[in-house]
C-alpha cells in the first residue's frame, strides 16, 4: 500500500486549532487508478505552498481502486481556498467522471496535536459513512 507519510508544510502556533479533513475516494474502474493517482500527486505538490495548510498525507490502495487522504489547515477557508485553486479546482472537475465513492469529514484539534494519526481519520470516515448511509 503506497503511502505519502505525513508532510508538515508549515508549523502552527502551539495554541493554534487545526482544521482537519479526511476522505476515502474510491474510482470505479482499475484503468482509473494510474490516472487518479497521478493527478492526486500533482495535488499533494499543490499543498505544500499552500497558505494555511498544516500537512497532509495520502494512502494508495490501488487494486482496491481506493485513496486516502488526510490534512490540517488553519482554518476551512484556508482548505476551501486551496479546493478552487489550480490544479486541483481542475483536477476535481476531471476526475469526476471517474469517482465511484467518496466520503469526507472535517473536524478541529489543537494544533499540538498534529500531526493526526490515520487510525483516528479511519474511525472518523467510517462513522461518516454509516451516519450519511
Amino acid at each position: 500500500m503506497p503511502t505519502l507519510r505525513w508532510t508538515t508544510v508549515s508549523t502552527p502556533a502551539p495554541d493554534a486549532v487545526a482544521f482537519v479533513m479526511a476522505s476515502r475516494l474510491e474510482v470505479r474502474s482499475l484503468q482509473d487508478v494510474p490516472r487518479f493517482f497521478l493527478k492526486s500527486l500533482a495535488a499533494w505538490k499543490q499543498i505544500s505552498g499552500a497558505p494555511g495548510a498544516y500537512g497532509a498525507s495520502l494512502v494508495a490502495e490501488p487494486l482496491k481502486r481506493t485513496f486516502w487522504t488526510l490534512s490540517a489547515w488553519e482554518d476551512e477557508a484556508a482548505l476551501h481556498a486551496y479546493a478552487r485553486t489550480e490544479p486541483h479546482k481542475s483536477i476535481m472537475i476531471g476526475l469526476r467522471p471517474v469517482m465511484k465513492d467518496s466520503v469526507f469529514t472535517f473536524w478541529q484539534v489543537p494544533a499540538a496535536g498534529l500531526p493526526i494519526g490515520w487510525t483516528d481519520a479511519r474511525r472518523r470516515l467510517a462513522d461518516q459513512e454509516r451516519a450519511g448511509a
